[in-house]
């Protein structure tokens, strides 16, 4: 395949001065990217190549539903991966306690006391989720698509070793009434639990995308694709090249068994592996995401906010300086 080249120090520049002279504007609130779009609704679908964003990225802010939704739209994306627990909280699930210190910090009596409080909430979870109604997911769908924001993945915390086989039913389920695709998790170590999951996916006709950290190689997923066709890949780019690998070979070879990417810019493993601002790392972001659009990749590439946000930002404003990159990436 002929592949077009591009001078990764000339784009840098030109997006680094195209950023600097959106957020100089006085039109410049939050998702300037979101300005130019059909009749108020978001459009991060450039040029064949739908970009979206991980609602993990907004972690620093509330997760409640209408928040989520607000800042897709401030930012100017149109397709998420949806954390599970929005869309739990939005359908009434019980919420997790509060108020104790981090596990490290607790002594050996807070410990025994907040894993049965633990214990206590996963029996209570376990058990609404087995009998709640699915009417609630539908509104929460109906909610986002009427705004113009599609859900192609979600993240439900249901679909574990320790989860029964009701909750991962429940999980796939969901997935159905928010019209995603597929749902994600990592990548199991036990085998056996891919092989469960593939099962239940291909019953459900819904796909599992498995994602990968630094642990994971050219071949790391080749098992649980053989398990099931509804088995997949759920690539992290960033942590792919920090983990030390080129990662056009996997795309070029196995594109058609991802189901979704996740986008961020990470130094080489030589380099200390850090996350870094887009166009500051190792990470070929401009790179891939031409390869997307020239090959037609069908997977959608998501965005997913790990590096510190910057003093008088927030991370909305960072999500539409990421989609800026796309379409700069993606027009040129």
């Amino acid at each position: 395949m002929e592949k077009k080249e591009v001078s990764r120090r000339h784009f840098i520049e030109a997006s680094a001065l195209a950023l600097a002279g959106i957020a100089a504007s006085p039109a410049f609130s939050f998702g300037a990217p979101a300005i130019i779009k059909d009749y108020g609704k978001p459009n991060s679908k450039i040029a064949g190549v739908q970009i979206g964003v991980i609602t993990y990225s907004f972690r620093s802010m509330e997760t409640d539903a209408d928040s989520i939704l607000k800042y897709c739209l401030e930012s100017g994306v149109s397709a998420i991966e949806l954390m599970g627990n929005t869309a739990e909280e939005f359908a009434g699930a019980p919420k997790m306690p509060t108020g104790f210190p981090r596990r490290s910090e607790m002594n050996a009596e807070e410990k025994k006391e907040w894993d049965i409080i633990r214990a206590s909430y996963a029996n209570e979870l376990r058990e609404w989720r087995a009998n709640t109604s699915m009417d609630k997911f539908r509104q929460f769908r109906k909610m986002y698509k009427d705004a113009g924001v599609s859900i192609y993945a979600w993240k439900p915390s249901a679909l574990g070793m320790n989860n029964s086989d009701a909750e991962i039913d429940y999980a796939f389920r969901v997935a159905k009434e928010l019209k995603a695709s597929h749902v994600t998790l990592e990548l199991p170590n036990d085998q056996a639990h891919s092989l469960r999951l593939g099962n239940d996916a291909s019953r459900q006709k819904i796909k599992v995308g498995y994602h990968g950290h630094l642990q994971h190689t050219y071949s790391a997923w080749d098992e649980a694709l053989k398990q099931s066709k509804y088995n997949a890949i759920n690539l992290d780019l960033g942590h792919y090249v920090a983990a030390g690998f080129d990662p056009f070979p996997l795309l070029m070879d196995k594109h058609q068994d991802i189901v979704s990417m996740h986008l961020k810019d990470r130094l080489s493993k030589e380099k200390g592996q850090t996350n870094l601002p887009w166009g500051q790392g190792d990470t070929p972001l401009v790179e891939v995401l031409q390869l997307m659009r020239e090959e037609r990749y069908k997977f959608p590439g998501t965005i997913e906010l790990e590096y510190k946000i910057p003093e008088g930002s927030d991370a909305v404003k960072e999500v539409g300086k990421c989609l800026e990159f796309c379409r700069k990436a993606l027009e040129s």
